[in-house]
C-alpha cells in the first residue's frame, strides 16, 4: 500500500485540525504526475486517477479557505464548499490545454466559497447582480479609512471596478447595515422596549388582507349603498334623473344635453346638481 492510500485510510471525521494536517501530508503532485492522472480521469474516466488529483490539491483548497475567515463563517464551511469547487475543476480540466491544475481550478474553488459566502452571511442575500458581487468581495480590501466613503473615494472605486457610483453606495450601505429581528429584541423581560417597539413587526404588517378588516369594509360599503339609495328616493324625479345621469350612468350627460332636454339653461341644471347633491349629503350623515 503506497503512502497515498495509508494516508487516505488515517484520515478521522470531524476533527478540523486533524483534516488539515493530514491534508497537508498529501504528497503534491509533479507536472508529470499530475498531466498521467489528469489524461487517465480525461480520456478513460478512471475515478482513482479523479481522487488521487482531488487529495493532492486539497492543502490548497484550505489555503483559500482562510483567506476568507473575515467573513465570520465557519472554516470547515468554507473548505467544504472549496472541496465542491476543486470536484467540479476536476470533473472540466483538459489537460490537453497545458496548464496546471491548480491555476484552472482556483476559480471554480473561490466561486463555491464566493456563492457559500453570499448565501449565510446575511440573512437577506446582500449581492445578486454581477456588480454587486463584484463590489461584495473588493469593498473591505479597498477601505482606506473607517467609516463611509469620500466622494473621490466612491468615484475611484467605482472606476477601478467599472460600476457606477450609485452601486457603490448602495453595496456600502448594505456592508455597513446589520440583520435585524423581525419581531425585535427583548431587554431584561421588558416587551415595551425601545426595541420591540420600533421591530420591523409594527411598520412592515399588512392589513389590507385581515378578514377582519375586509369584513368590515365590506359591510361599510353595503350601508353606504343602501345610505344613498334610500337619499336619492327623497329627491324629486327631475333632480334623481339629473344626479343619476352625471354620475351614475355609464355614459355620462352633459349640462347642455339636460338643458335642451329640461328646456332651462345650462346653468339651471348645475344649479340643480348642486342642490341634490347637497341634500344627499346631508340625507347620508344623518343616515350615519
Amino acid at each position: 500500500m503506497n503512502q497515498l492510500s495509508l494516508i487516505d485510510h488515517a484520515v478521522p471525521l470531524g476533527n478540523l485540525e486533524t483534516y488539515t494536517y493530514w491534508a497537508n501530508k498529501i504528497p503534491m503532485l509533479s507536472e508529470q504526475e499530475e498531466k498521467d492522472l489528469a489524461l487517465r480521469w480525461y480520456e478513460q474516466g478512471d475515478l482513482e486517477a479523479a481522487r488521487r488529483l482531488t487529495l493532492s490539491h486539497l492543502r490548497f483548497v484550505v489555503r483559500v479557505a482562510r483567506n476568507y475567515l473575515g467573513y465570520g463563517l465557519a472554516l470547515g464551511d468554507l473548505i467544504q464548499e472549496g472541496n465542491i469547487g476543486l470536484m467540479k475543476a476536476i470533473k472540466r480540466f483538459n489537460p490537453h490545454v497545458g496548464v496546471r491544475l491548480v491555476s484552472f481550478a482556483v476559480h471554480w474553488i473561490k466561486a463555491e466559497m464566493h456563492e457559500f459566502i453570499l448565501k449565510n452571511w446575511r440573512i437577506v442575500k446582500v449581492a445578486t447582480t454581477k456588480a454587486q458581487r463584484k463590489l461584495f468581495f473588493n469593498l473591505r480590501s479597498m477601505k482606506k479609512r473607517l467609516g463611509w466613503f469620500s466622494k473621490e473615494e466612491v468615484e475611484g472605486v467605482a472606476q477601478d471596478l467599472g460600476v457606477s457610483t450609485k452601486d457603490v453606495l448602495e453595496m456600502e450601505s448594505r456592508l455597513n447595515a446589520h440583520d435585524a429581528a423581525f419581531d425585535g429584541y427583548a431587554t431584561d423581560g421588558d416587551d415595551d422596549s425601545g426595541a420591540m417597539q420600533f421591530a420591523p413587526v409594527h411598520y412592515l404588517e399588512d392589513h389590507t388582507m385581515d378578514p377582519s378588516c375586509l369584513l368590515e369594509q365590506s359591510s361599510s360599503a353595503e350601508v353606504g349603498n343602501q345610505n344613498l339609495y334610500s337619499a336619492m328616493q327623497d329627491l324629486d324625479a327631475r333632480s334623481r334623473d339629473i344626479l343619476a345621469r352625471r354620475w351614475l350612468a355609464e355614459d355620462k350627460a352633459t349640462l347642455h344635453e339636460l338643458a335642451a332636454e329640461y328646456n332651462v339653461s345650462a346653468e339651471r341644471i348645475r344649479q340643480l346638481e348642486k342642490n341634490a347633491m347637497k341634500k344627499l349629503k346631508e340625507a347620508m350623515a344623518e343616515a350615519a
